[in-house]
């Protein structure tokens, strides 16, 4: 490229300081000239900013002063780069590290494919390097579930190296051209954590731009940071609130009825009365009975479970943004579900 774009780098930050300190030490060591970054601190209070200027003081830190999210978080970050006139803007996780070559994987790909606007990276294991976590998602009507790629799998080197299209690109490593912003929007504060970036590549792709995977763009992520752990009840709360407000926002009615009936399904007992001709009927029924409620009744102990009904209450009574106290709540011991 004779005229090098200018990339702005943009890394959100809240209460990470030491994974950040080791992001950017990876992102000082990429080859390529014209590139910023730019830190938003999400209102922290372990000394990040501070800590954060005084060893990178070459960086731009933009501090927020309260915790607004990954979502308008970001989008501090992206208003602030494009008004610094960046050509495309990158979107990196704090608990990530990357590949020196990264953006030039990504520009290269920007060129291959000029209908595009967002494009995302493979993504690795931080603890198994050649473990991929993503390589792409693509939406399954059918069973309601979105399948990752490669998700689980050693890299052979060979499956997962061509360009492809995909339906979303994980946050954790995000790839834009700014014109996107003028098109499509910033992503949407209401999901406050998690499938916003689902939401903003599904718009993204019904204006006309597609998603596309770039197989040399690699980072390797820790994953669950913020939440410690995928199976936090933080972490399944936003998760079940969010996929129904994506889903209302981006399927058709037919399929979100199927989504609505994958979730009761899974939230609810499966009850079976059995088929063993050696007891009556009206006995089975019985022993099912008692064990449904005996099942329930666990489910309803489960500070997982918890968060996940309070997902749906909150979905359906409008309340989006930050959650709310009782699910903070869950890791300090409250696990009746009549308490919520």
């Amino acid at each position: 490229m004779k005229y090098k774009a200018k990339v702005s780098i943009i890394i959100l930050n809240w209460n990470g300081k030491n994974n950040t300190l080791e992001c950017l030490e990876s992102v000082k060591e990429i080859d390529y000239s014209n590139f910023e970054v730019i830190v938003v601190d999400n209102g922290s209070t372990d000394g990040s900013p501070t800590e954060i200027r005084r060893q990178y003081p070459e960086i731009t830190v933009l501090e927020t002063g309260k915790n607004l999210g990954y979502a308008e978080g970001n989008n501090v970050g992206i208003r602030y780069a494009i008004a610094q006139r960046a050509d495309f803007v990158f979107l990196l996780n704090n608990d990530a590290i990357v590949d020196s070559q990264i953006l030039n994987s990504f520009l290269e790909a920007t060129q291959l494919y000029p209908d595009a606007g967002i494009f995302g990276g493979k993504v690795y294991d931080y603890g198994e390097p050649n473990k991929i976590q993503f390589a792409g998602a693509i939406w399954d009507e059918k069973t309601c579930y979105f399948l990752h790629m490669g998700e689980g799998e050693i890299d052979d080197g060979k499956t997962f190296e061509s360009y492809r299209e995909v339906d979303f690109a994980i946050g954790c490593v995000l790839f834009f051209r700014k014109e996107l912003i003028e098109k499509v929007g910033y992503l949407e504060p209401k999901f406050f954590l998690n499938y916003e970036e689902t939401d903003w590549c599904f718009r993204s792709r019904r204006s006309g731009y597609k998603c596309i995977f770039v197989p040399k763009a690699k980072v390797w992520h820790k994953g669950a940071a913020s939440f410690a752990g995928q199976l936090s009840p933080l972490y399944v709360y936003f998760m079940t609130r969010n996929e129904l407000l994506w889903a209302e926002r981006n399927l058709k009615f037919k399929h979100r009825v199927r989504l609505y009936k994958r979730l009761f399904s899974e939230l609810m007992p499966r009850f079976h009365t059995g088929n063993n001709s050696n007891h009556r009927f009206i006995k089975r029924l019985y022993w099912a009975s008692v064990k449904y409620f005996e099942d329930f009744r666990r489910r309803a102990r489960d500070t997982v479970y918890i968060a996940r009904i309070c997902g749906i209450r909150d979905y359906m009574f409008r309340r989006f943004g930050d959650c709310p106290v009782d699910v903070r709540d869950l890791k300090k011991g409250n696990t009746r579900l009549d308490a919520m």
